[in-house]
């Protein structure tokens, strides 16, 4: 009997050399969450909203989108083109800029609709290293994990400006004005149009101006992150105010949007990436460079998740309907800092926590250190990434005396 041909071919895999990847930090902590048996368990390391008995939350309106949507049976399942759902990209644009905004009105925005927030940033970040002539892009310290490897991979090179100052858990402006003031002449900076993760430390309005002042004056290019407008303060137009403020001077920047947070959306993965340009004419010829970037990335975006936004954002109903649900959303997780706040003051917790209330959005960055985190993971089942950062949305009622009592413990017996 003649041997198959594969017989007797044992040698290694190709692939035989490949390391293994750590766990990304962020994703790494679910992982690690859902391995533990605990009953008493607690996952405060994701960034998706829950709702008062810890689930995940598919909003109303949306839901009555999905059902339109299903129930019309015009509609097909084509390809959508390079720049993706154009109803999606306008209203895209309106939501950010405002509805009146003269660079929406004079057609000096290039909207294209990209795979969710990071998506928008990676096409956003390859555009600028083809065809802007600094690659040179600052981010804040500390901010979102995958921005320097966004970024990097895009081309840029990444630097770092101070942002956070943690003796006074809040913003340190003098440090971002001195970064910022000695960055070379036309870099890139990025910004958290609101709620900045990890840290939930905001400028406020005039210091957001300073800022605007002072990268004017050195031609740096501003690119913003929008992945919570509205969500934060539940005031879309609140959330949305340092980006208006910028596109009012008539400068450009870009602006990448998601709709992960502010509608749920999150396995949908909808976002924007909207350029404000000097001109309709600049703006055209932008988007023509942009669809060179996108086609050999992923060709073009999906439909469903863009065609639920399109939706509500066009129907004044669905529109009201979805800020009421957006605004229920914002006050529920404010309510859960309160909450917490409270009761590591009645439990006498050692340190000022004032920090809690005074942050916005989803996140906390709490001051806890990496080994006071692992011993809250240890001896009390509570997950979050080690720099201390916890979601507020993954808290309720029910649990925020369990981390109240974590936190304590570790404060008090974690130095």
């Amino acid at each position: 009997m003649s041997a198959s041909p594969t017989s007797g071919f044992h040698a290694d895999s190709v692939f035989a050399h490949i390391d293994r990847a750590p766990e990304d930090p962020i994703l790494g902590v679910t992982v690690a969450y859902n391995k533990d048996p605990s009953p008493i368990k607690l996952n405060l390391g994701v960034g998706a909203y829950r709702t008062e008995e810890g689930k995940p939350l598919v909003l109303n309106v949306v839901r009555q989108a999905e059902q339109q949507l299903v129930n019309d049976r015009s509609r097909v399942k084509e390809y959508l083109p390079i720049v993706g759902l154009a109803d999606f990209n306008k209203l895209s644009a309106k939501l950010i800029l405002g509805a009146d905004s003269p660079a929406v009105q004079e057609n000096r925005v290039t909207t294209v609709q990209c795979l969710s927030g990071t998506g928008s940033l990676r096409v956003g970040g390859e555009f600028l290293a083809r065809h802007y002539h600094q690659r040179t892009i600052y981010i804040p310290l500390p901010t979102w994990g995958n921005h320097p490897k966004v970024f990097t991979l895009a081309g840029l090179s990444v630097k770092t400006y101070r942002y956070y100052d943690p003796a006074t858990r809040g913003l340190n402006f003098q440090g971002l004005l001195e970064d910022l003031g000695s960055a070379p002449s036309g870099a890139i900076v990025l910004l958290h149009a609101c709620a900045h993760n990890p840290t939930g430390v905001d400028p406020t309005i005039q210091q957001w101006e300073q800022i605007r002042q002072l990268m004017r004056s050195k031609s740096l290019l501003p690119f913003f992150d929008s992945a919570y407008q509205g969500f934060a303060s539940g005031s879309l137009d609140a959330d949305a105010q340092p980006v208006r403020m910028f596109v009012a001077d008539g400068g450009e920047c870009l602006v990448a949007q998601s709709y992960a947070k502010n509608m749920g959306l999150y396995g949908e993965r909808v976002g924007a990436l909207s350029i404000v340009c000097k001109t309709a004419d600049v703006a055209s010829r932008v988007e023509s460079q942009l669809k060179l970037v996108i086609r050999p990335m992923y060709s073009n975006p999906p439909i469903h998740g863009a065609s639920i936004v399109a939706t509500i954002l066009k129907d004044r109903d669905m529109y009201n309907e979805w800020t009421i649900e957006l605004k229920a959303m914002a006050d529920r997780i404010i309510s859960m800092r309160q909450k917490l706040f409270d009761a590591l003051r009645a439990r006498g917790t050692p340190g000022d926590w004032s920090h809690i209330i005074k942050q916005i959005g989803m996140f906390t960055f709490t001051g806890l250190n990496s080994e006071q985190v692992a011993f809250m993971t240890k001896e009390y089942h509570i997950y979050m990434t080690s720099d201390g950062r916890i979601s507020m949305a993954g808290l309720s009622s029910k649990t925020v005396p369990h981390l109240a009592d974590a936190i304590h413990a570790a404060v008090t017996r974690v130095v």
